[in-house]
């Protein structure tokens, strides 16, 4: 079967009627039949069946169906670089980035890129690492925005900007003029637990393991947002990245550097051997100074 082939069969299969796949298609009736006729002689079999008023899909296309769906996504940047190329645009910017990076700094960075980049379309989705990982490693992305880097052969993990973690507490926990928490000062105390295994979480509780009394964890959460959250409604303290814990203070929170510091780099993932185009080099720096922005309101030092 054609690409043809198979977005006329996947438009029947969305809409069970020709002259809705038509529409949807942007095509006549009379060209999506002779492309289904085409792919039925090739297939040596039917395709669908008229029942009441709708097609049917038959047997053989249902067992075709989850390839059918595979090729169709598969084809999707194809068909994009196709339509952007004809109306004379440049191809898209995919951008994927964890759940820290797309609350602010990734978007306000995109939303720079835009007013030097008009005529760049821009995608941004937040996926957890191995998601990301995988997009970038399937050429499903431009770039990956992470804390952590990719130990793939097929990845490069370029080092953007660095921070420190950070403790959160409720407003008043903290002396005022308190620089830094040590680590041991963390014993006995009630702390917001974190679900995710990430390679800064598995770093901190090897840290907070060795401390005795443990810390008090009643609480358990699945994002260090959510862990910023749960201390803003008293439940606790938290250990987070310094990009979740930008804004803290203007929300009423405590925050300080943990001490030892314990250092959390973001990293820009590509694909090895890919040419980065104009606008992924002018995010990326644009990424790259707004990071540096952030975190030297911490008195954080940057790469």
């Amino acid at each position: 079967m054609r690409l043809r082939h198979i977005e006329v069969i996947q438009a029947i299969l969305q809409t069970g009627n020709l002259d809705h796949a038509a529409e949807w298609l942007q095509q006549p009736v009379a060209t999506l039949t002779a492309t289904l006729h085409e792919a039925e002689q090739q297939l040596g079999f039917m395709l669908f069946a008229s029942v009441r008023g709708r097609l049917q899909a038959t047997r053989e296309t249902l067992a075709l169906q989850p390839l059918i769906n595979q090729l169709y996504l598969d084809a999707e940047p194809l068909r994009r670089l196709g339509d952007a190329l004809r109306q004379h645009q440049d191809p898209t910017l995919r951008v994927v980035c964890g759940e820290t990076m797309a609350q602010s700094l990734v978007p306000h960075s995109i939303g720079t890129l835009r007013r030097r980049f008009p005529d760049t379309p821009t995608t941004l989705s937040s996926q957890p690492f191995p998601e990301l990982v995988r997009r970038v490693s399937m050429d499903e992305c431009d770039v990956g925005l992470s804390l952590q880097p990719a130990e793939l052969p097929g990845i490069d993990s370029q080092k953007l900007a660095q921070g420190k973690v950070q403790l959160l507490a409720p407003h008043g926990w903290l002396s005022p003029k308190q620089k830094y928490i040590a680590l041991h000062d963390l014993a006995g105390q009630a702390m917001i637990g974190l679900r995710q295994h990430d390679l800064l979480s598995r770093t901190l509780d090897s840290k907070l393991h060795t401390l005795k009394p443990a810390p008090v964890v009643h609480i358990e959460v699945q994002s260090y947002q959510m862990m910023r959250a749960m201390v803003e409604a008293g439940e606790g303290l938290a250990l987070v990245d310094p990009f979740t814990a930008i804004g803290a203070k203007d929300s009423g929170l405590d925050v300080c550097p943990l001490s030892p510091a314990v250092p959390v780099t973001l990293y820009a993932l590509t694909r090895k051997g890919s040419e980065p185009g104009a606008a992924l080099k002018a995010l990326l720096e644009i990424v790259r100074e707004r990071a540096d922005a952030l975190l030297a309101e911490q008195g954080v030092v940057t790469l």
